[in-house]
């Protein structure tokens, strides 16, 4: 899979949300940011940041109304307090030139800090121009603890709108993600090496997968998530590689699928591995016009140079489905 992502979580971080009523506010049109969605605000954003981190208190970063444009932004820690919030009512905006952000796969990032709550905000990625230039064939630029992301929209990445990798205890709730149903590479979340993720009451629009899982994932929790377009829910694909960390524990419950390529999908390879999906709880499903409501495909195989299949390669273990009556779509 690739690593771009709107919003990346790379980082080892710790949660500690506290009560920000009387901490200090740093606004980042204090610090020169202009909210016209023209002039860069990438120097004022980190300015802010840099103020937010060194404070001994908890404190609030505010982005108010307006679209503020920036170019690749890393917020890096480690930071001298743990409880620093970070409240949007405005619009991030990328760059429309496709090369901008340069080599950086992201384009906001979060490094090495301890205590991070973003809340509300649109994050309008501009991904069109990306897409086109994929389309055409041309060359194109191609670990937190305890992080809450709440109330954010993803608007238009140019690729992955969410990552999390090499993460710990991260929360989604309210988000909301939105891509045409044609945009390439445009994952919704993709979860990765990571344990205790919950995503909640989120809506996501795409036009790759709503949620990819892959290798390394475990104690994953989906609720009350809806889908469309986009190509579902999809754990994998695993075993392409000999040595490979297994999905486990993973329940997804209350979903709705509109309008999907897919429902629910494992996909593994069919060759030799050590990669395996265990304790999987598909549960409550409703599926409105859904090309394959419920997907398991042991010889998973994108390309056309695909390797000889192996037989009893026992991968996919442990996989309940429990629907109400009320599913419009039922296929195993």
């Amino acid at each position: 899979m690739n690593n771009s992502a709107l919003l990346s979580l790379l980082c080892l971080v710790a949660l500690l949300h506290q009560s920000l009523a009387a901490s200090p506010q740093f606004n980042v049109i204090q610090f020169g940011a202009k909210p016209d969605g023209r002039t860069d605000s990438t120097s004022a954003f980190l300015a802010a940041w840099k103020q937010a981190c060194s404070s001994t208190r908890g404190v609030t970063l505010y982005v108010p109304k307006g679209r503020f444009l920036t170019r690749s932004m890393l917020f890096k820690g480690p930071c001298r307090n743990s409880a620093i919030f970070i409240r949007i009512d405005g619009t991030l905006v990328a760059p429309s030139d496709i090369w901008a952000i340069g080599n950086n796969p992201n384009w906001i990032e979060f490094q090495y800090v301890n205590g991070v709550t973003i809340s509300g905000g649109v994050l309008d990625g501009k991904g069109a121009p990306l897409w086109s230039c994929k389309l055409a064939g041309r060359k194109c630029p191609t670990g937190a603890t305890n992080v809450l992301v709440s109330g954010v929209t993803s608007l238009n990445s140019q690729m992955f709108h969410v990552v999390i990798n090499f993460c710990q205890n991260v929360k989604l709730q309210g988000v909301r993600i939105s891509a045409p149903g044609n945009s390439p590479n445009t994952d919704g979340i993709h979860i990765q090496m990571s344990t205790g993720v919950t995503v909640v009451n989120t809506k996501v629009a795409t036009g790759d997968d709503c949620v990819s899982i892959g290798p390394g994932a475990a104690n994953l929790r989906i609720e009350n998530f809806a889908c469309g377009p986009g190509h579902g829910i999809s754990i994998g694909s695993l075993g392409k590689n000999v040595n490979e960390p297994g999905v486990q524990n993973v329940t997804v419950k209350s979903t709705t699928f509109t309008g999907t390529t897919n429902g629910l999908r494992i996909k593994s390879w069919g060759k030799p591995s050590n990669g395996f999906a265990r304790n999987i709880l598909f549960q409550h499903a409703t599926m409105n016009n859904v090309q394959n409501p419920i997907f398991i495909d042991q010889r998973y195989c994108p390309d056309r140079n695909c390797p000889d299949t192996v037989k009893k390669i026992k991968k996919i273990l442990s996989v309940t489905t429990l629907f109400r009556s009320s599913v419009k779509q039922h296929f195993l």
